[in-house]
């Protein structure tokens, strides 16, 4: 079965118009033309991919499935297009990255260093995620490689261990909870919080791990990093959660009091997840490879 890529971008344009119309004006198409492409695509498939009514069109069950997989397709061809250009601009190769907030901000930048070295011609694209965004973002071959952490279902795609990660409470010496070896997250919501910007995934984390508590987080200050944090927190301005490995890097300088949460979601083993190993590029590959080398041999 073949499909026209006219057909899938006029079938996007209709189904996210919600009218034939709409969708034909986008796609450049006279409103004849349109309506002939989806009822040959129609009989092509065998099914109906559109209710029509008076207040428009709607989307049927066998239209979603071809909507996601067109979607997907003409993603693909973008990012394609995008990186033949690289290639005529004498760049050899892309990798695109997801990654959560502490695989971004401890493990990767010494794994990065070393690969991009021995692979001058290639640009890796990188960006922070929740897990579960990341999942989806591989299975929909939006990245080649995904770095999640938690209890996060993969169905459909390749999973390899790579580091252990924990999330601790940071305060300052003089805090209330400095004294507290060990701490609830239900405890630490009455206090004012420093964290980092709306849109990093940690932030998005703990306003989940708290709602889920019927609770709310009081964001005292919000800085765009975990350095200007852990001098807010020091300052005692708020109290503070981030990766175990960047409370201790921090407090070796600050001082800073470093409380374990007993929570079990403070406690999370990374994976390093792709949709096909042996599908991608060799050089995205050897990125892998040195990814679970990495974790083999950094295992905390």
């Amino acid at each position: 079965m073949r499909f026209d890529l006219v057909d899938l971008k006029l079938f996007t344009h209709i189904a996210e118009a919600q009218s034939l119309t709409g969708g034909a004006q986008r796609s450049h198409l006279s409103l004849a033309a349109a309506s002939t492409r989806i009822k040959n695509l129609e009989e092509h498939v065998g099914v109906k991919l559109l209710s029509r009514s008076s207040q428009g069109v709607k989307v049927t069950g066998a239209g979603e499935t071809l909507l996601a997989h067109a979607r997907r397709v003409l993603r693909q061809l973008e990012q394609l297009s995008g990186d033949l250009q690289e290639y005529a601009a004498g760049v050899k190769g892309h990798v695109r990255v997801f990654a959560n907030t502490t695989a971004m901000s401890e493990f990767l930048p010494a794994v990065l260093r070393s690969y991009l070295v021995s692979h001058p011609d290639v640009t890796i694209d990188m960006h922070e995620r929740l897990s579960p965004d990341i999942v989806r973002a591989v299975q929909e071959g939006i990245v080649d490689i995904g770095i999640i952490a938690g209890n996060v279902r993969t169905e459909g795609l390749e999973v390899m261990p790579y580091r252990r990660d924990r999330l601790v409470l940071a305060t300052a010496l003089s805090h209330p909870l400095a004294e507290r070896g060990r701490v609830d997250f239900i405890d630490t919501l009455d206090y004012d919080f420093i964290g980092l910007p709306e849109d990093s995934a940690i932030h998005n984390f703990l306003k989940r791990a708290a709602a889920d508590l019927q609770r709310s987080l009081r964001w005292r200050v919000q800085v765009s990093n975990f350095e200007t944090a852990c001098r807010m927190i020091e300052a005692n301005v708020g109290v503070g959660v981030l990766p175990e490995t960047t409370a201790r890097r921090h407090a070796r300088a600050m001082s800073l009091r470093i409380v374990q949460l007993d929570d079990e979601w403070a406690e999370r083993q990374l994976q390093i997840c792709v949709a096909d190993l042996d599908a991608l590029p060799l050089f995205a590959r050897k990125l892998v490879d040195l990814l679970v080398e990495d974790g083999q041999g950094r295992q905390d």
